[in-house]
């Protein structure tokens, strides 16, 4: 019995030492680039286009018109980033906001589709310095591997604490203004002149197609936080929600696909382990070990493909809890209107041809929205933190 005490003090002192190093870290961080990809802050700089045709806009009215929470983490970190961006004039604490002249070519519908391609560029990639000498670097070439992209942002500057991060927006961002394209079976890098040439601009429209990211949620323990045993488990694992099916069903193909070759490497740069509902080996009724995890998993990611009802459930279980949540979906099914405005990663598994030479970007696409997840503790935003800001489940 005492040995059992033992072992269980130092898995508790382990795990409270690991979520320390964890938060300094995070802190020790600085970032050269914005903490977010730049289609996040086109999203919200569309919004404030729209509320203010183009004009000067009260801070407090435009969240009130997009349903946010004005003081809310994930709101100021909009703001922060659109700034970044060189999208807006302003910050999360000015009485105003301001779309700056590049901001507004990304988004008015007067503007032609090149150059308003143009102007994402410009902000996207060129003008913030490690993103363009990435871009600079490998034009013209095959998309390296992710830890080969890692060593060169550090080499040009990047200190290794951010490269993991900058890595992961570069590419989305590269890949949303068309930077990133299919050539000869593989993702390259193309010139800015290539991309705009590419943009097939109808008689005026002003359109540019990208494929969605997804969505921002978090959590973290903090600091001096002291965790339990059972607690310390919980802490280290991503539960993985998906329709399974027998074993030989479509389903379960599916689920393992994308469980093998998507999430299982974007969750491992995090320390966390994966955990599927039919790998759950401990003793009991598996429904009530699932909702264990549902609602004490430090991450959870939903696969909504096949509209599975189950998912659904376990899904809404999540949003009632407001914690860290990354939605995806193949690019075959339609995303149900209550949860379409939280972003999901489309994966495209029409064939082949489409799905495997774009492993490397979904995984990384995963990997930047997990980052986020766990970054902004005060910033999980559901349908339910949107829309009832004050309603919190808590496990008593």
């Amino acid at each position: 019995m005492a040995r059992k005490g033992r072992a269980t003090s130092e898995t508790i002192a382990a795990a409270n030492e690991k979520v320390e190093k964890e938060v300094a870290r995070r802190k020790r961080t600085v970032r050269s680039f914005p903490a977010a990809p730049f289609e996040d802050s086109i999203d919200f700089v569309k919004s404030m286009f729209e509320f203010g045709s183009g004009e000067a806009v009260r801070r407090l009215s435009l969240f009130d018109h997009i349903s946010k929470s004005p003081d809310s983490g994930a709101s100021r970190m909009l703001v922060t980033n659109a700034n970044k961006y060189g999208l807006i004039k302003g910050n999360y604490a000015s009485e105003t906001l301001e779309l700056t002249q590049d901001g507004v070519r990304t988004v008015d519908p007067q503007i032609p589709a090149r150059d308003q391609l143009r102007a994402k560029i410009k902000l996207s990639i060129e003008d913030i310095e490690i993103f363009a000498k990435l871009h600079e670097r490998f034009v013209g070439r095959a998309l390296p591997a992710k830890t080969a992209l890692i060593d060169t942002a550090v080499e040009l500057g990047e200190s290794r604490d951010a490269a993991p991060e900058a890595v992961e927006t570069f590419i989305l961002n590269a890949r949303y203004v068309g930077l990133l394209a299919m050539l000869s079976g593989a993702e390259r890098l193309v010139s800015k002149d290539a991309a705009v040439d590419a943009v097939q601009q109808p008689a005026g429209q002003a359109t540019l197609g990208a494929l969605p990211s997804s969505v921002l949620l978090p959590t973290t323990p903090p600091a001096g936080a002291v965790i339990t045993a059972d607690h310390a488990k919980f802490e280290a694992t991503c539960f993985y929600i998906s329709p399974i099916g027998a074993a030989d069903s479509e389903y379960r193909q599916h689920s393992d696909l994308f469980m093998g070759t998507l999430i299982e490497p974007a969750v491992a740069s995090f320390g966390l382990s994966l955990v599927r509902a039919d790998q759950i080996d401990k003793p009991g009724m598996i429904t009530k070990q699932i909702m264990e995890f549902l609602v004490k998993a430090r991450l959870v990611i939903v696969d909504m493909s096949y509209h599975n009802p189950n998912v659904f459930y376990e899904l809404a279980i999540r949003h009632m809890m407001r914690l860290p949540i990354v939605q995806i979906v193949r690019k075959a099914d339609t995303i149900p209107f209550d949860v379409n405005q939280m972003r999901t990663v489309i994966i495209d598994t029409s064939d082949i041809y489409s799905f495997a030479p774009r492993i490397g970007t979904y995984q990384t696409d995963i990997s930047s929205h997990i980052r986020r997840a766990l970054e902004a503790p005060e910033a999980v935003e559901t349908p339910i933190s949107t829309f009832f800001p004050t309603l919190r489940a808590a496990l008593t």
